[in-house]
């Protein structure tokens, strides 16, 4: 066989292997149900019975479509402890199927979910959030005890505001913190910024976080009780905003990036201190974890789709296994 043979073959194999995806993805869309899931799954994971709550579809035929979708290339799944979540492929490849998956998507996020199943989308949601309020509402006086097994404050505070500051802001700028917590890193923020705002929805936690600032004499703090969508409703606006070993507590975390999106001026920085992703499963009985940590391409992605481009990164290696991800995300300032 000649080289000239060969290529062609070889072309004509990968021309074949395309049609191939192209079909199974095009057979996959022959489904509205499957077009409706893939719909769902915009920003969030779902397991098999909230996805058969949400669509009211039994659990044998659900797992079916989402094996469809699987086989596809259009779903994937992750493992958080005992239960697999399903997802959009991220497709961020330059390959022509992932080109085509991109421009699927592009088309059916342009069609809103019903006010049904937005309705029961937000009780799952909802659910996930108030396992996470009843956990600390719990454990509380342990707080600091069960972040530390996983990585200490003093391993991760100072890059963390080494990223926040790499970032240029107004010389009377404004920064909030979403679950500051017992209020340690709200410490370094009081001298930087000309007002901090403490949005916590822990009641416990953020009494005990007024209680170190008034101490301490931090007199630029206001604090906040509730969820991003209560600053929103306040027309909250500020120049940076932090999270730190908060977003695997968040029961939708890319509709947080929407949020903090809303929140933040043009030109805006938001700093998220995470884990990497990671399998140890004690970390949700243990510390009230919803997720196990995030694959950097997660995070990168959820912050694009919000609008932001991805600026200085830090990954810092921790103590029984888990890695610390400190990543930056800028909100360019409008032409």
């Amino acid at each position: 066989m000649t080289t000239t043979s060969a290529a062609q073959e070889a072309a004509a194999s990968a021309g074949t292997a395309l049609l191939s995806d192209l079909a199974a993805m095009h057979k996959a869309c022959g489904d509205l149900l499957r077009l409706e899931v893939l719909r769902a799954l915009r920003h969030n994971a779902f397991g098999v019975l909230e996805l058969c709550n949400l669509f009211e579809v039994r659990q044998p035929a659900m797992s079916h479509h989402l094996k469809v979708l699987a086989k596809a290339g259009l779903v994937e799944t992750q493992r958080e402890g005992n239960t697999i979540f399903y997802r959009r492929t991220l497709a961020t490849g330059e390959s022509l199927i992932e080109e085509a998956i991109r421009n699927l998507y592009t088309v059916i996020d342009q069609v809103e979910l019903s006010p049904l199943y937005r309705e029961r989308l937000q009780e799952i949601l909802s659910q996930r959030a108030e396992l996470s309020r009843a956990f600390f509402a719990r454990h509380a006086d342990e707080f600091r005890a069960q972040q530390e097994l996983i990585a200490t404050y003093d391993y991760y505070a100072e890059p963390a505001l080494e990223v926040l500051l790499a970032a240029d802001f107004p010389e009377q700028a404004k920064v909030l913190e979403i679950g500051p917590g017992e209020g340690a890193f709200l410490g370094e923020l009081s001298p930087r910024f000309h007002q901090v705002i403490a949005l916590d929805n822990s009641a416990d936690l953020l009494a005990r976080a007024s209680a170190l600032a008034k101490e301490q004499g931090w007199n630029n703090i206001e604090f906040v009780l509730g969820e991003t969508t209560e600053a929103i409703r306040r027309g909250l606006k500020v120049d940076a905003i932090v999270m730190n070993m908060v977003l695997h507590h968040v029961p939708a975390p890319a509709d947080l990036f929407e949020d903090c999106y809303q929140l933040l001026e043009d030109g805006g920085a938001l700093v998220v201190t995470d884990l990497g992703r990671h399998d140890q499963t004690w970390v949700k009985d243990s510390c009230g974890d919803l997720w196990l940590g995030f694959d950097p391409a997660d995070l990168t992605a959820w912050a694009e789709e919000a609008g932001f481009s991805e600026g200085t990164s830090l990954y810092i290696g921790v103590r029984n296994g888990f890695q610390v991800q400190i990543r930056q995300f800028l909100k360019q300032e409008r032409q």
